[in-house]
């Protein structure tokens, strides 16, 4: 960054609302609208405003696919969900702008960084907005920002904490408290109880992009040592019918240590998984969701950098990078993954289960 940079961004760090003299609560507004992995990722900014400001209101905006891990979320007093494009047309912006200006919000913090997500901050008629300065504000964002800062760290979590830090909330302590649903809950008790009484690991071969697809017979290959080695009994899960061939695979080539989930909603997966001893995933949104109910988890990435969205304090195995654009990473083949080999796996498995058991005597 630039001296010229500094002086601006310097210039934008401070909140013009006198918080602290407000006849009533402040009222935040987050704004996040990406994947459900990123969504999770930004939960602790949500958490560490409650801690800091425990009467305030806090509102999330969210598009719809990533809405169902925010309800019921203990630090996040409304949800608000538009649709994927409410930002393309006349009638649609006028109609969200109406809706955010309800919330009466003082301070709007896009974790995101991207035109639409700023957008929903000015729209609510925030007067202090919060975003990002540098490489991180991308697109038309910093058009829709007033407050600016420059992130020094490159974890999303960390660089979305950050942004709290004109509010007076420096390195606050990262937390999820991950909404989970009572009803999921029993439903995962009772299928739990359908598998052996053994240690559980859960192992996701799904993701969005086929360059982060890490082999589905290695996935089987793995859960055999785990059966073999820790007498683990494994389940594959899936989500759609590609998940659902890859976790049949995993079964197939598992020498009987793994079994086909059932099919899941989100709730439900997260449920699941917060009862497992281990997780292992591609880079997906469950990885996320996995370290955020608490369970062990390794992370298997090719087409990404765990360092800019690894799984927050977990394990991440990264043999080779896909180089080039999202664009051109998202269309390449796995290769880059594959350089991840089993033995690879299975020797994370070995220091995560060493590290729990010195941690449990």
């Amino acid at each position: 960054m630039t001296d010229r940079e500094q002086a601006a961004s310097s210039e934008n760090h401070s909140i013009r609302t006198p918080l602290n003299d407000l006849c009533r609560p402040p009222r935040f507004l987050i704004s996040r609208m990406s994947a459900i992995g990123d969504t999770i990722l930004t939960m602790p900014v949500a958490c560490a405003l409650r801690a800091s400001f425990p009467h305030a209101y806090i509102a999330w905006v969210v598009e719809e696919k990533s809405s169902p891990v925010l309800m019921g979320h203990r630090a996040v007093d409304e949800v608000i969900v538009l649709r994927r494009k409410w930002f393309t047309s006349p009638k649609s912006l006028l109609k969200s702008r109406a809706r955010l200006r309800q919330l009466q919000c003082d301070v709007s913090i896009d974790c995101q960084g991207m035109t639409k997500s700023a957008l929903a901050g000015y729209l609510s008629g925030a007067k202090d907005r919060i975003g990002y300065f540098g490489s991180c504000a991308r697109e038309l964002s910093r058009l829709f920002t007033n407050i600016r800062v420059a992130p020094q760290r490159s974890h999303l979590t960390d660089r979305s904490l950050e942004l709290l830090g004109p509010l007076g909330i420096d390195s606050p302590q990262v937390t999820w408290q991950f909404p989970l649903d009572q009803q999921a809950m029993d439903w995962a008790k009772t299928y739990r109880s359908t598998l052996p009484n053994q240690p559980l690991a859960v192992l996701n071969p799904g993701a969005t992009w086929h360059s982060k697809r890490w082999l589905p017979e290695r996935f089987g290959e793995t859960a055999s040592y785990l059966g073999r080695r820790y007498g683990a009994q494994c389940v594959a899960v899936w989500g759609n019918g590609l998940d659902h061939q890859m976790a049949t695979q995993i079964v197939d080539t598992s020498h009987g240590h793994a079994t086909l989930a059932p099919a899941t909603d989100l709730q439900q997966l997260a449920a699941l998984i917060s009862m497992a001893d281990l997780f292992v995933s591609n880079d997906t949104g469950p990885l996320h969701l996995s370290v955020a109910v608490g369970t062990p988890t390794i992370g298997l990435y090719g087409a990404t950098r765990p360092g800019d969205s690894g799984p927050y304090g977990q394990v991440a195995l990264q043999k080779a990078y896909e180089t080039g654009s999202s664009r051109e990473r998202r269309q390449a083949s796995n290769q880059a993954i594959c350089q991840i080999s089993t033995a690879d796996v299975c020797d994370a498995i070995d220091r995560v289960w060493e590290r729990d058991r010195e941690a449990a005597a």
